[in-house]
């Protein structure tokens, strides 16, 4: 598999805290999961004097989960008074790392910074994504992740016919299958060596419900082929090529809740054999801030919930598009197609937007290292 496959290469998300700014959906996510991460502080094993060690993986520019490791710091303190705080920030290297650093010490104007001079708390970055172990042997307490871990570390192949997992069909449909079901095992793996023995693991992902909804498709208009219907017409008018087009494959995979569990559930596994046990399982949606917005007010208009909703699309779909397009092409027209494709969506939204929402649906999992 050729570099251009690697999702280290093909992804990242936008830059200058527009993530944060823009995903408004992800963080209520992670607020929904406070308790999850208070029981796993409660149910770490007494014992030691050393720092208590905690990672989010994926945690982009970190601006979606600080209320929940501001959160997380004041239960560790209330439970150890005296020992030192470790958090760890890992994304791809792609990732904006200075807006992170900026966000933990209060220098983007943002609140619940936890981070001061003299305090015991201390912050480090992994530019290395998750599917790797990142961190040595059993050297961690708590590890979180939210709306990360749907990405496989590679496209084992293009999609021909649609942008993403959820259009596939046939042999790419499986492929897809296949390498999200290795690259599980990877994660788990990866996070079981580095746990300690009584360590947490709260992983939040997107992924299929019982119902079969997943992001963007809960009942409304299905965003993914929505994507797709937007970039299907660019090529259609020669504005991109076919290949261009094909390129546009998401390197995402949603997981059902049996695809999710079985690993931690099959005794013969190599992850059950790692150590790694399901502590609680469970499926969530979490509404669309933009749409219910939208919904609760007669001041917002149609081309106003517009502006507001397709910024969230963009903020973590983008670069698939962008890096999809020639490099013989010039970095204005690249943006000038790029822009035009999110016009559109927002021209549609704002035309007719019923049905349009990016409802979130994630499995919840607590997963405990024995």
């Amino acid at each position: 598999m050729n570099d251009a496959s690697k999702t280290a290469a093909t992804t990242s998300m936008k830059g200058g805290g527009y993530y944060s700014q823009s995903t408004r959906g992800a963080k209520d996510t992670i607020d929904n999961a406070k308790g999850m991460l208070l029981e796993a502080v409660a149910a770490l094993p007494d014992g030691g004097s050393g720092p208590v060690r905690i990672a989010d993986f994926g945690a982009a520019d970190g601006g979606t989960s600080k209320q929940a490791v501001h959160n997380t710091i004041q239960a560790v303190r209330a439970r150890w008074p005296g020992r030192q705080v470790q958090i760890t920030y890992t994304d791809l290297a792609s990732n904006d790392w200075s807006q992170v650093f900026k966000m933990v010490q209060g220098l983007d104007g943002s609140d619940h910074t936890y981070w001061a001079p003299g305090t015991g708390v201390f912050v480090q970055g992994i530019g290395i994504g998750f599917h790797h172990q990142l961190l040595p042997d059993a050297t961690l307490d708590l590890g979180f992740s939210a709306t990360a871990m749907h990405y496989v570390s590679e496209r084992p192949c293009l999609i021909h016919g649609h942008v993403h997992h959820v259009g596939a069909v046939g042999e790419e449909l499986s492929a897809f299958d296949r390498q999200a079901a290795l690259d599980w095992e990877r994660i788990l793996l990866a996070r079981a060596a580095e746990l300690r023995p009584g360590g947490r693991l709260v992983i939040i992902s997107f992924g299929k419900d019982e119902q079969g909804r997943y992001l963007g498709n809960t009942g409304g208009v299905n965003m993914f082929d929505t994507f797709d219907l937007h970039w299907r017409a660019l090529c259609d008018e020669g504005v991109i090529s076919a290949e261009e087009y094909d390129a546009a494959t998401f390197a995402q995979v949603y997981r059902t809740p049996e695809q999710f569990t079985a690993p931690l559930k099959d005794e013969t596994s190599a992850v059950h054999k790692a150590g790694l046990r399901l502590v609680s399982a469970r499926t969530g949606l979490t509404k669309c801030p933009y749409r219910e917005a939208f919904l609760a007010s007669d001041d917002i208009s149609p081309p106003v919930f517009a502006r507001s909703y397709v910024p969230t699309l963009r903020s973590w779909s983008e670069t698939v598009f962008a890096n999809a397009l020639s490099t013989d092409r010039a970095p204005e027209e690249r943006a000038e197609i790029v822009d035009a494709f999110y016009q559109r969506y927002e021209d549609m939204v704002a035309d007719n937007p019923d049905g349009h929402a990016m409802d979130y649906i994630h499995s919840y999992l607590a997963i405990e290292k024995v």
